[in-house]
């Protein structure tokens, strides 16, 4: 499929997840989660996706944009992991005669549990740990004190986490097809046609990237939750880290979107410069089939753009 189709519409970003097996991409109407079967078929999952600010127009306004644009990446994000854990694990019987709503319920509750425990483990537990050394071993901790030892306690979390999953086999797999869905996007970027042989000699870091948000994230977060008083009761300090979080979001979409439209700039460039140094462990070299396979949920996902389709805001 040439990009040729969509020339009318410069200005659409597309992006995208990987996930087990496959890759989900978003463009600026639609929505698609290509799979690789264990038999070697594709299954795929497309639908109509609009923005949310051409449902509510305070939407559009910068920061808020960025925590509504979150929370629909992350439903979509949910849809794409349930389907591809249910076909990339498929097989042609099952043997103790569980049904698909059966399944995908399980999945679902998986993946709930997954959310609140990483909510526990970077935002709640940093706290915990740093309240813990106040009461009993610094008891005259400052603010400043308190923030920096609960700011770092959240980096080597996180740091450690993603250096810990990267070891895992699957997810050295949903690695080389996060690198397929960046040269991918580079390939539309360009304006190419979208092939494997134009998709292979491209970048896997790209300044868009989730990863880089994520990174993103943990600096404001480090930096926002500083203005809370080390004084502040515990229950205090946990509620101002989940009224802050919209904000968190919405200010890191903020700075990756803009700092992306200009990485040619020399400050720019170094703002994004960790960003893709740590895509250097979140993302892996694909192979041809990895790549054809973004390709597909791209193809699939851009049949529901035209030329007037409203500017995607995914990462």
């Amino acid at each position: 499929m040439s990009s040729d189709a969509y020339a009318l519409n410069p200005d659409m970003l597309v992006g995208g997840q990987a996930v087990l097996d496959g890759v989900m991409m978003r463009s600026a109407s639609g929505f698609a989660v290509a799979v690789r079967r264990p038999d070697g078929t594709v299954a795929v999952d497309r639908d109509r996706v609009a923005s949310p600010a051409a449902r509510v127009a305070l939407l559009k306004l910068p920061v808020l944009r960025g925590s509504a644009v979150l929370l629909q990446s992350l439903f979509l994000g949910f849809r794409a992991l349930s389907f591809a854990a249910h076909h990339a694990t498929a097989e042609a019987e099952r043997p103790d005669g569980s049904s698909d709503k059966a399944t995908s319920a399980a999945i679902a509750g998986a993946m709930a549990v997954a959310v609140l425990f990483g909510v526990g483990l970077f935002l709640f537990l940093p706290l915990l740990l740093t309240n813990l050394v106040k009461g009993h071993l610094a008891p005259g901790m400052g603010t400043f004190a308190f923030n920096a030892l609960d700011g770092g306690i959240r980096v080597v979390l996180f740091f450690g986490y993603l250096l810990a999953i990267s070891r895992m086999r699957d997810i050295q797999r949903v690695f080389e097809y996060h690198g397929a869905e960046h040269k991918v996007v580079y390939t539309f970027e360009a304006g190419e046609d979208l092939t494997v042989e134009n998709a292979r000699g491209k970048s896997r870091l790209h300044p868009r990237c989730g990863t880089s948000f994520l990174l993103f994230v943990l600096a404001l977060s480090v930096a926002l939750f500083a203005f809370v008083p080390a004084s502040a009761p515990l229950a205090a300090k946990l509620a101002s880290r989940l009224v802050l979080i919209p904000v968190i979001a919405g200010l890191a979409y903020e700075t990756i979107r803009f700092s992306s439209k200009h990485v040619d700039h020399p400050v720019l460039r170094l703002l994004i410069a960790p960003g893709l140094l740590l895509q250097k462990i979140t993302t892996r070299e694909p192979d041809d089939s990895q790549i054809e396979i973004a390709l597909t949920a791209l193809r699939e996902a851009l049949l529901f753009d035209s030329a007037d389709g409203a500017l995607a805001a995914v990462l």
